[in-house]
């Protein structure tokens, strides 16, 4: 058995709200994209900007900025993943 570390109760809660928070935001996103004439140019577009500013986004007080921007651009490309198209439900289901 693999002994693990007890769970702080402040952190999970603040990790649950920033998980909360990247859920709607991608919500928001996406039902913009949605209302645009091109869905998928916006999302790419907009995801392409989000890039942008994490690369230009002046970092005071780390040692490292890099680590830190590699891990706001690891933290876009998962919000970003989180928005895919509607399975069909015939696919999904195996149906043709």
């Amino acid at each position: 058995m693999i002994a693990t570390a007890p769970s702080d109760p402040a952190m999970d809660e603040l990790n649950g709200r920033l998980v909360a928070c990247q859920l709607m935001i991608a919500g928001l996103v996406a039902r913009v994209a949605n209302a645009s004439p091109d869905p998928l140019r916006f999302v790419t577009d907009f995801r392409d900007e989000m890039h942008a500013v994490v690369t230009g986004v002046r970092i005071s007080g780390e040692d490292s900025a890099t680590a830190t921007r590699r891990a706001a651009h690891r933290a876009l490309d998962e919000l970003f993943g989180l928005m895919k198209g509607p399975s069909d439900s015939c696919d999904a289901a195996g149906e043709i």
